[in-house]
């Protein structure tokens, strides 16, 4: 989409500089798993960028040793620096902010809701659950194999592991994207996402009470030092990408606040980092520490009520509410609205009925 896709090395290691420009958008689906290994009980202590030199026959020891510098070599859940020995039964992994190139995306007869459709896009109002893009661990069942059979059964040709997608929201993540078909279509669309002036507005439940109706979040969004599959606020940009979150609230809950979300940037899990940062985690986000009851409140009755609304919300609760763009060919606006999906509306219904009774 980017000239960011020429910083990629062979063999798909990538060094710090190419994984820092990498920004597909605020809720990527984060890291994918290019290898797995388990060491095996016999093995002999080796420094880590030896090793994988077995498994990477086509790459060099300086690839890899870029990779490891990236943070994104990990043993055991851990990152490990280049010279880090493995030793037997160690769970070795080489995370990468990119889908596996040799990745074939197959067809698959997948319901998904098509808002609109021509001949230059596609746009989805896509379902919580369904990751965007083929990776580890969701070879298939994603938006992609969906959209690659219908357009099959259209006639149409589309190459989209290249071309398609313009950006992306997490796999939890319910609304509104766009889809390209070709490129020219794909290359006008990233230019408004690069510019920021597509119109994107997201909903959010949040942990706490939001002191403030209308507020802006700033602090640079990079990697977690110690959790790679999180993000993480660093206030003084000593790491990361400048990102800026406005947000105003919609709703209180008392223990849970509704707000609405307008991206200045969009960085990777923008939303979730940055209002974890400020103390009001996303409801029942999973990877950022949101699954459990707010710290605090101790009455059975309450951490009762918690399990029932997880249960109706069983993700974290951000959803892609609007969408608006300029048409690559007819150069007219489209805008979109997605309304807010059945789980959250559960929520929002259990929430009201609690602090009501």
């Amino acid at each position: 989409m980017t000239e960011d896709n020429e910083d990629f090395l062979d063999e798909e290691l990538l060094d710090s500089n190419s994984i820092d420009s990498i920004d597909i958008d605020e809720e990527n689906s984060g890291l994918y798993e290019h290898l797995n290994i388990t060491v095996d009980k016999k093995q002999e202590p080796l420094r880590i960028d030896k090793f994988l030199l077995i498994y990477r026959q086509n790459s060099s020891r300086n690839k890899i040793s870029q990779t490891c510098r990236a943070g994104n070599v990990v043993v055991n859940g851990l990152p490990v620096k280049q010279n880090y020995r493995v030793k037997p039964g160690d769970q070795v992994s080489v995370l990468l902010a990119h889908p596996p190139r040799l990745n074939v995306i197959v067809p698959q007869n997948i319901p998904i809701n098509i808002v609109y459709e021509d001949d230059d896009l596609v746009v989805v109002d896509k379902n919580p659950g369904m990751v965007v893009h083929p990776g580890f661990g969701n070879w298939d069942g994603t938006l992609v194999n969906a959209l690659a059979y219908h357009f099959e059964q259209n006639n149409e040709k589309s190459d989209l592991d290249r071309v398609g997608l313009v950006h992306r929201i997490d796999k939890d993540t319910s609304g509104l994207l766009v889809i390209a078909k070709n490129e020219y279509a794909l290359s006008f669309l990233a230019k408004q996402f690069f510019e920021r002036k597509t119109k994107r507005l997201y909903w959010a439940f949040v942990w706490g009470n939001v002191k403030d109706d209308e507020g802006t979040i700033t602090g640079h969004i990079g990697r977690h030092p110690k959790n790679r599959m999180q993000m993480h606020t660093y206030v003084d940009g000593s790491h990361g990408k400048h990102a800026v979150t406005h947000y105003k609230v919609l709703e209180r809950f008392k223990y849970m606040t509704w707000v609405e979300c307008k991206l200045e940037t969009g960085r990777t899990h923008q939303i979730r980092a940055h209002f974890k940062h400020i103390g009001h985690t996303l409801f029942n986000d999973e990877r950022y520490e949101g699954h459990t009851p707010l710290r605090g409140v101790n009455l059975p009755k309450y951490k009762h009520f918690i399990k029932n609304v997880f249960e109706v919300l069983p993700r974290h609760a951000l959803h892609a509410h609007t969408l608006g763009f300029i048409h690559p060919t007819t150069k007219k606006e489209l805008y979109f609205e997605s309304p807010m999906p059945q789980d959250m509306t559960d929520a929002v219904k259990k929430w009201r009925n609690y602090l009501e009774n």
